[in-house]
């Protein structure tokens, strides 16, 4: 039985001794949890203003909704933390944590301030939700927190000062200013109001309007996009199902439990599958600061019923995350949550992520909210789905495709869908493929406020200074302030999509360079044989030999160094992993936002308009790609019209690290000869990658067609890739026989996939 290896990295927190009978992955139990959740919280404590109204943690850079607005942050998320803490700890609170949050929610709303920055003669005060929009946001933390503390902490203030938050509370009841998830914070805070019996029927109307919106976006098999498009990332787990299964929950109302809880439990039956064996998510989409914060969703399904773990594989996901990052360094020595993934990653930032930000982790803290004599912590723990057997399905209506093996406990996710909302490139979203064991390179990190996809301006004209963009449901009118005022403009808060959807919807890329294709060209025959140039040859008999390198793990390279906050750097860099590019003047091409074309048992494809570095479309030009897999390997198929020939293309492999796992890349088709390593960027698992690459030369506009396997694997002594799978192109299909006997069968039409078939007899 696998165990998880005790502290690789010291964190400063005191652990009680594990328990290996009942744990015998992790080691960890409820004391565990509560140890961590009392070292987080204890950490932040001098860090708090005189009245404990902000908490306004050390960082490299505020957000774009400045230092103030932090400060609200690093309260509202801490107070959330201790809301968990407390609620289910059967009235215990030997820290004093009520004492402390019920003085800042006195100080911090005595006077609501419309300034974002810190002032001497308001150091605790909070900032007005119609000022800064992000206060919007923070808003349902403490909302969230009051309603799991209320008798114990609402119940007890002053009815004044209980008048100054409810009051500084009421702007959420309105639409909020983005068109997304942000429709939950008002959900949210109408829970807690409608408990409290203040202004029930806005309460009701925000809750109503919120679930009415997110059904607009339930795309089925328990995934939602985030908004109106194709956003599908960790949202849906700390975010879309989080709020109103967990209000729903707390409303008691049964009705609303069985809808929403059916949907948590059919995406936990495919989101519980993107935990590696060593307890790490998927470093895919945005806000990946949260880190643990993806067990929200599992807890959740454990607290409602609504799930298809069992108690004890619930505990052994969650155990297995948390403690995957307090082992890697997640902590700092002085018990801080730093902004990045292990340590501090700046390339991995967005804009509106500040010191305090990494605290959304503290929604991964729900499962204390469960007795201790609740199953999901006596019960002793059971595998991960990931490594009971090697899997492969796809995920829903996303047009993800997920790929693990159980003799690594490695999960791959092959992206042919889900699409970054924000206006710049953003490689957590462009790149082919993404894994538990390693990230994307390509974008160095940004020192300011500016980052990937949040870059104010032109394509983003709700930027920092700019208006607050109302939802589709009506101008955002904040009521019941104390003066009756009503701010038509923020300042310094989040840039972001506006709710108008006027930022445009691109993805970003990664790279490619070429050669000429190798393979001697052939016209279509009346048997079958593959058109323009397409061999049909097995993928060991590619041009390129069997004499490839194959092996990467272990290499060192040169690259930028991790938490680089080099400023002005493209996000685009010029070997970027796990992408098939067009080189354009020596420039490789973007990925323009993925269209899904089709999905089986073990492939899933999709369609791009690539895109040059500045975002500005190829015209006339169309990449059907494809992925199909079996156990480890991984087959790629690209498809590329409407190119001129000798136009060069690249595709890349997996950027590993030296002590990560082996990736290998090998040509089948199209490609001109054995890849070469290439030294690559910085990833949030280490400063120095190495990445392979293949080269090769459109052939022909009408379809010119690259295919190549590649695979990433912690076994030690992986088996080359050719010996892996055979293959037979037909003109309709891609034909695949594995190492295992088994055969599998891509639909991949080898011409333009808006013309009509090529004729059986040949050009």
């Amino acid at each position: 039985m696998p165990q998880l290896p005790s502290h690789s990295r010291p964190h400063p927190f005191t652990l009680p001794p594990e328990d290996r009978d009942r744990s015998p992955y992790t080691g960890w139990t409820r004391a565990h949890w509560e140890a961590a959740a009392d070292g987080l919280l204890c950490a932040t404590a001098p860090y708090a203003s005189p009245r404990h109204g902000l908490i306004s943690l050390p960082g490299p850079r505020p957000s774009f909704s400045g230092p103030r607005s932090d400060g609200l942050e690093g309260f509202a998320r801490t107070f959330l933390l201790a809301a968990f803490r407390l609620a289910g700890d059967d009235g215990r609170d030997p820290h004093g944590l009520l004492d402390r949050y019920a003085q800042g929610l006195t100080s911090g709303t005595e006077n609501p301030t419309f300034d974002t920055e810190l002032a001497p003669g308001q150091p605790d005060s909070w900032p007005r939700i119609e000022t800064v929009r992000q206060a919007y946001v923070e808003a349902a933390s403490v909302a969230l927190g009051l309603r799991l503390t209320r008798r114990r902490l609402w119940d007890t203030l002053d009815d004044r000062v209980r008048a100054r938050i409810a009051e500084w509370l009421l702007p959420t009841l309105e639409p909020p200013p983005i068109d997304n998830n942000w429709w939950l914070f008002g959900l949210t805070v109408g829970g807690f109001l409608l408990d409290a019996g203040i202004e029930t029927e806005r309460a009701q109307a925000a809750i109503d309007r919120a679930l009415a919106r997110i059904d607009d976006w339930y795309r089925g098999d328990g995934w939602y996009s985030d908004g109106d498009n194709r956003a599908f990332d960790h949202y849906n787990a700390w975010a879309l199902h989080f709020y109103p299964v967990l209000h729903a929950h707390l409303s008691g109302d049964a009705a609303l439990l069985a809808t929403h809880g059916a949907r948590l439990h059919a995406q936990l039956t495919s989101y519980t599958r993107l935990f590696d064996t060593n307890g790490a998510p998927i470093p895919f989409g945005r806000s990946l600061t949260y880190r643990f914060a993806a067990t929200a969703a599992p807890w959740l399904g454990a607290l409602t019923g609504h799930t298809p773990l069992t108690p004890g594989a619930t505990r052994r996901l969650t155990s297995g995350a948390l403690r995957h990052f307090l082992d890697r360094g997640a902590v700092t020595e002085d018990g801080l949550l730093p902004l990045g993934w292990y340590g501090p990653y700046a390339p991995m930032l967005q804009g509106y992520s500040g010191p305090a930000s990494p605290y959304w982790a503290s929604k991964g803290f729900l499962g204390l909210l469960l007795p201790a004599d609740h199953p999901v912590w006596t019960a002793p723990e059971e595998p991960l789905p990931a490594e009971t057997a090697d899997a492969v399905f796809p995920l829903g209506p996303t047009g993800l495709l997920v790929q693990s093996t159980a003799s690594d406990g490695l999960v791959r996710l092959h992206n042919h869908g889900s699409n970054s909302v924000l206006a710049a490139a953003d490689p957590y979203y462009a790149r082919y493929a993404y894994s538990t064991r390693t990230g994307p390179t390509g974008f160095t990190g940004l020192a300011g406020p500016a980052a990937p996809g949040f870059l104010a301006g032109p394509t983003d004209p709700a930027g920092p200074a700019g208006p607050m963009v109302p939802a589709p449901a009506g101008p955002m009118v904040p009521k019941g302030l104390a003066d009756g005022s009503a701010s038509d403009g923020l300042a310094g808060d989040t840039a972001f999509t506006p709710a108008n959807g006027s930022a445009p919807n691109r993805l970003t890329g990664d790279s490619a360079s070429a050669a000429l294709a190798g393979d001697s060209a052939s016209d279509a025959q009346a048997d079958g044989s593959a058109p323009n140039g397409l061999t049909g040859d097995s993928a060991s008999a590619a041009s390129a030999g069997d004499s490839a390198p194959e092996g990467l793990a272990g290499d060192s390279a040169s690259a930028v160094p991790a938490g680089d906050s080099a400023s002005d750097v493209l996000a685009g860099d010029s070997t970027s992993d796990n992408h098939f590019a067009l080189l354009i003047d020596g420039s490789p091409t973007t990925r323009g936002p993925a269209t899904p074309h089709g999905t089986g048992p073990d492939w899933a494809a999709s369609t791009h308009t690539p895109r040059h570095a500045d975002g500005t479309e190829l015209p006339g030009v169309r990449i059907l790609s494809a992925t199909l897999v079996h156990g480890r390997a991984e087959l790629r198929a690209h498809l590329v019209t409407g190119v001129t020939p000798g136009t060069p293309v690249r595709q890349t492999g997996w950027a590993t690290t030296p002590d990560g796992p082996t990736a290998q890349l090998h040509p089948v088709h199209g490609y001109s000869g054995p890849p070469r390593e290439t030294a690559t960027g910085s990833t949030p698992f280490g400063p120095h990658t190495r990445t392979a690459t293949l080269d090769g030369t459109v052939s022909d506009p009408q379809g010119a067609l690259f295919i190549s396997l590649a695979s990433l694997t912690a076994d030690p002594t992986p088996a080359p890739l050719h010996t892996l799978a055979t293959t037979r192109i037909t003109p309709y299909a891609i034909h695949v026989t594995w190492h295992d006997g088994t055969t599998s069968h891509l639909p991949f039409p080898h011409h333009s996939p808006d013309s009509p078939p090529p004729p059986t007899h040949g050009r």
